[in-house]
């Protein structure tokens, strides 16, 4: 009885799923161009990994060029710059998620904060203004403010009576330059979801707040802080998920042959690999170990938030 009744209820579960279909056709329609926009340029191009795999010649194409095995990936491996390339990545990474996570949640907290009508929307205009400046000119910008010649920061420094630093070619100044001028980008920027989270605290908490006697310290971090902890987990997962991606664009920028000790990372080892030494197979694996441990990275974080705080991705 009970397997007639589950029998019988799939052709009704294809037809409601046919019905709401046809009901909402517009939301369909509407979802068609982001769903082909993914399978053709993220799903289709993993076609390509296979080439990590061969020893790939561009006369003979995917298929004909010969099975090499992990022998790109054995090369990489044992490779001397490997572990500079990892440090590399490692230290800017978590370098920037230590200084540049935080900031976006101390900065909306403080945007919450403000009652000043005119002095928020000023202040919150110029944090979001350098988010809209493209990576060729904020690096340009960067380049001219730290010329050891004719830059402005570097003048100010002098002024102030201190010997400046080598801020472009000196390895050691190069993941600082990086990490603040990032911070300085996207911080303002990065507030917007956190001001959003707060936005749909229940003002009563508050009222309820001041009546008993909390200061306004009080409130933020017994009301405020709590209420964006799951948007706080939820970006650290998807954070952790990018760990080796570090982008290329603003590090082959800033980098010159003095500072490249500390500013090579995989990406621009990719790039350089591919694009000017037509080592195609070579730099696929390379990406593609690249793109298997971020994906470790957020698989790992994302069971120790579930298992935690109970907020995940999935």
């Amino acid at each position: 009885m009970i397997e007639e009744s589950r029998i019988a209820s799939r052709p009704l579960g294809r037809k409601s799923f046919g019905r709401q279909l046809l009901r909402n056709w517009q939301l369909y329609v509407f979802l068609a161009p982001a769903i082909v926009y993914f399978l053709v340029f993220y799903y289709w191009p993993m076609y390509g990994i296979q080439i990590a795999f061969k020893n790939y010649v561009p006369s003979k194409g995917f298929l004909g060029s010969p099975w090499v095995g992990f022998d790109h990936f054995e090369r990489f491996f044992h490779s001397y710059y490997f572990w500079d390339l990892l440090w590399n990545t490692l230290s800017i990474s978590f370098y920037a998620l230590a200084i540049g996570f935080p900031l976006p949640i101390i900065l909306a907290l403080a945007f919450n904060e403000v009652r000043n009508g005119a002095f928020k929307k000023t202040v919150q205009t110029v944090t979001y203004a350098p988010h809209f400046i493209s990576m060729v000119v904020m690096c340009g910008m960067i380049i001219t403010f730290l010329s050891p010649s004719s830059g402005m920061i570097v003048r100010i420094i002098e002024l102030l009576g201190m010997e400046p630093a080598a801020f472009l070619t000196d390895p050691r100044w190069f993941k600082t330059v990086y990490v603040l001028s990032e911070v300085w980008q996207s911080t303002g920027w990065g507030a917007i979801i956190y001001l959003a989270a707060l936005s749909g605290v229940d003002p009563q908490l508050h009222e309820a707040a001041i009546v008993d006697g909390a200061s306004r310290f009080k409130r933020m971090w017994h009301i405020n802080l709590p209420a964006i902890a799951p948007t706080i987990v939820i970006l650290l997962i998807l954070n952790m998920g990018n760990i080796l991606g570090v982008g290329y664009e603003k590090i082959l920028l800033l980098q010159n042959p003095l500072n490249q000790e500390s500013s090579d990372v995989i990406s621009t080892f990719v790039y350089r690999s591919a694009l000017i030494n037509g080592q195609y197979s070579f730099s696929t694996a390379v990406g593609l170990f690249n793109s298997v441990v971020n994906a470790f990275m957020l698989v790992m974080v994302n069971l120790i938030a579930k298992r935690t705080s109970n907020n995940s991705l999935w």
